[in-house]
């Protein structure tokens, strides 16, 4: 055990669960399957947000917000998003409480307050922004509408995980409409791209990118193209969507426009998203049994800063020096933490910095001020010894931004390492269950293109289509499980 963390190798579930409470990350809330999300959390999350939000704006998009209920006979319009989400969603009833007269000081429903029309609390947007957009889009001239929200939406899980899967989550949604069939296409994949950009740039998350299968579409959509991460317990988590709805909204809620030749026709839309999901996708790529592991792109600090000292006296010639060595670097854009606290020795502050996943650590002692030397320890390589490297005091700067960089990388190069050691090519239905069993991972191979083979896999295995590769090349093989011709192979994994 380290800082209480079971280790990943004994009980991989138990580690992530209170690896994100001891980290200061989230908690469970007094909300049945809803979560806290702690400040240290948050700011991990900012981060992503900010970073997502510049990549929307400068693809052309715009923000806007909608509102949290959608009357029931809107969300009925477009049958399959709403059977889709039927299982999942919290419904608003009544508008007042009043006094129960039997119990003091207990309130109950009042049976007076009915709504004419229930509520429902968005399990996702669709329905009340093209209810919306009917009224904003008349003319080709107000297309293409590029809008995104940064919202919360409600969808009722029975089995919850901090950040997996919760009854309330954090996300973005992306909703637009265009003027051909073509142009949303497009769209739906160009905002892939952005999702992917970012897994592999900021989180340092290699995906891999690729189609659904008709049964794993979002409800409502024509295609959904998706990015697929690989965890380090061998289970594929999916980290964003992009869905290519054709005209299906459009005609559900009456969205037409006149083309130039004055003709009225459906848009065409699309619908894009990710959520706090990613904040589990962040943790379980990179962390280890001594706590998180932040690519320094996302950490929240960049550097912490530990003065070594005897008395006041020594603290007072540490602090001159490093004030000037973090005005050096926050002045290069670098997140620094002076960690001058006295009622915690060096050894635990290492210790909650290190459970904290901050990439570098730089410790600051009267000694190395003799030397114009500082220690630098860097939080992505295990070994400590290996991990730690003196500089000198007129380097600093220079040495860090190296070492930033070089830690991005590096978990990048390792997350990839892994996800290749990880995905395996079988040829046959015994060979798939013994990897998936003894190895688990991405397992590629031969399916039928069939509903009902896809079905009976997952029900016998619990492993799902993860989806089609986009660079899954056409081979002519058999399907594992049904011996039925096959054009080119699909991804299959466990996933959360």
């Amino acid at each position: 055990m380290s800082k209480g963390l079971p280790k990943r190798s004994e009980d991989y579930s138990l580690w992530y669960n209170e690896l994100v409470k001891k980290a200061g990350l989230a908690e469970n809330s007094a909300v049945r399957g809803c979560m806290v999300i702690k400040p240290y959390g948050f700011a991990i999350w900012e981060k992503m947000q900010q970073s997502l939000d510049k990549m929307f704006k400068d693809t052309g998009h715009e923000n806007a917000y909608f509102p949290l209920f959608v009357p029931k006979s809107l969300f009925e319009a477009e049958e399959k998003n709403a059977e889709g989400f039927a299982k999942e969603c919290a419904i608003v009833t009544h508008y007042r409480l009043k006094n129960d007269p039997d119990k003091q000081g207990k309130l109950m429903v009042d049976p007076n307050a009915k709504l004419e029309e229930e509520l429902i609390v968005r399990p996702t947007s669709e329905a009340v922004i093209w209810n919306t957009y009917k009224n904003w889009i008349q003319s080709y001239r107000d297309l293409p509408l590029l809008i995104n929200q940064w919202a919360n939406v409600v969808r009722w899980e029975m089995r919850t995980r901090l950040f997996l899967r919760t009854a309330e989550f954090l996300w973005q949604e992306g909703h637009t409409a265009h003027a051909t069939k073509q142009e949303a296409i497009d769209e739906t994949k160009q905002m892939l791209e952005v999702y992917a950009e970012f897994a592999e740039n900021m989180m340092a998350l290699p995906v891999v990118k690729g189609v659904k299968t008709e049964s794993e579409r979002f409800a409502g959509a024509e295609d959904t193209y998706c990015i697929e991460g690989l965890m380090q317990d061998g289970k594929a988590l999916q980290a964003g969507t992009s869905h290519f709805l054709g005209q299906n909204f459009a005609q559900a809620f009456d969205v037409k426009f006149a083309d130039k030749e004055g003709k009225l026709e459906h848009v065409w839309g699309t619908s894009w998203g990710v959520s706090t999901r990613l904040m589990g996708a962040l943790i379980m790529t990179h962390s280890d049994d001594n706590g998180l592991v932040l690519p320094p792109k996302l950490a929240p600090i960049q550097v912490v800063i530990v003065p070594i000292y005897k008395g006041e006296e020594g603290l007072a010639k540490v602090t001159e020096k490093v004030n000037e060595l973090k005005k050096q670097l926050t002045s290069n854009g670098i997140s620094v933490k002076y960690d001058n606290r006295d009622a915690f020795r060096p050894g635990a502050k290492f210790a909650e910095w290190e459970l904290k996943g901050v990439p570098l650590r730089i410790a600051v002692g009267e000694r190395d001020l003799e030397n114009g030397t500082v220690e630098i320890s860097r939080r992505d390589i295990e070994d400590r010894k290996e991990a730690k490297k003196i500089v000198n005091m007129d380097n600093v700067l220079e040495e860090v931004q190296g070492l930033l960089n070089d830690i991005q990388d590096n978990l990048h190069t390792k997350a990839l390492n892994f996800r290749v050691e990880n995905t395996r090519e079988v040829n046959s239905y015994e060979e798939f269950k013994e990897v998936l069993e003894s190895k688990s991972g991405f397992i590629s191979a031969h399916w039928d293109g069939t509903a009902e083979t896809e079905e009976k896999i997952k029900q016998e295995t619990k492993a799902t289509i993860r989806c089609i590769p986009f660079d899954s090349k056409l081979e002519e093989g058999t399907c594992i499980y049904s011996g039925k011709p096959s054009k080119q192979r699909v991804l299959f994994a466990k996933a959360y």
